[in-house]
C-alpha cells in the first residue's frame, strides 16, 4: 500500500475556511508553499477531492510556464501538470477532468478505501478535508501534516468534524521565515 501523507492549513482556532467557505483567507505564504512543494516532490501521485481538484487543476498548471509565477508556483505547476492524480468524487463530469483526462482517475466515494490500499509509492493529499479525513478514520493516512496560520477566524469550516485518535506527534517547527508553525504527526 502507498504511503499517504496528508498536507493541510489551518486557523488558530481550527478552521480550514472561513464562513463562506473560502480557504484563501488562511495565511497560505511563500514557507507553506516551500512545504507543499518538498512533500509533493517526493510524491509519485496526488490525490484530491472533487472542490480540490476542480481548484487546483483549474490553477496550478498553467503555472508551469508562467513567465509571472515564482520558481515554487513554477515548480508546482509542472508537477501538477505531470503526475497522476487520483479524485474521489460522485460529481465530477467529463467536462471537468477533460483537460487532465490522460492523468485523471475519478473514484467514486464507496470505491476510495479500496482504491487507497492498491496505490503504490507516495501520495500527497492537498485541500480535500472531507476525503482525507474519511482515509484517517479508516487507517489509511500515514502522516498528517498541519501548518497553523497566525490568524482566528472566529467561525467557518471547521477542519475535523469528528474526534481523532492514533496520532504521535512526529515535529513541531516554525516554518522558515513565517509566523506559521507544522505540525507533523505519524498515524500508529
Amino acid at each position: 500500500m502507498a504511503t499517504l501523507i496528508v498536507c493541510n492549513i489551518m486557523s488558530l482556532d481550527g478552521y480550514y475556511a472561513d464562513a463562506t467557505g473560502n480557504p484563501l483567507v488562511l495565511p497560505m505564504d511563500g514557507a507553506f508553499d516551500r512545504h507543499n512543494l518538498a512533500v509533493l516532490s517526493g510524491a509519485d501521485r496526488i490525490l484530491l477531492g472533487a472542490n480540490s481538484y476542480r481548484m487546483f487543476m483549474g490553477f496550478w498548471p498553467a503555472q508551469a510556464t508562467n513567465p509571472e509565477a515564482g520558481e515554487t508556483h513554477r515548480a508546482f505547476g509542472e508537477l501538477y501538470g505531470r503526475l497522476p492524480v487520483s479524485v474521489i468524487s460522485d460529481s465530477l463530469t467529463d467536462e471537468d477532468v477533460a483537460p487532465w483526462r490522460e492523468q485523471t482517475t475519478v473514484v467514486p466515494r464507496d470505491e476510495a478505501q479500496s482504491h487507497v490500499k492498491g496505490l503504490s509509492g507516495t501520495v500527497a493529499v492537498f485541500g480535500s478535508r472531507v476525503t482525507w479525513t474519511s482515509l484517517l478514520a479508516a487507517g489509511l493516512v500515514d502522516e498528517v501534516h498541519l501548518v497553523v496560520g497566525a490568524t482566528v477566524l472566529g467561525g467557518g469550516t471547521p477542519l475535523f468534524t469528528e474526534p481523532v485518535t492514533g496520532l504521535t506527534t512526529a515535529g513541531v517547527e516554525r516554518l522558515d521565515g513565517s509566523d506559521n508553525v507544522l505540525l507533523r504527526y505519524r498515524a500508529t
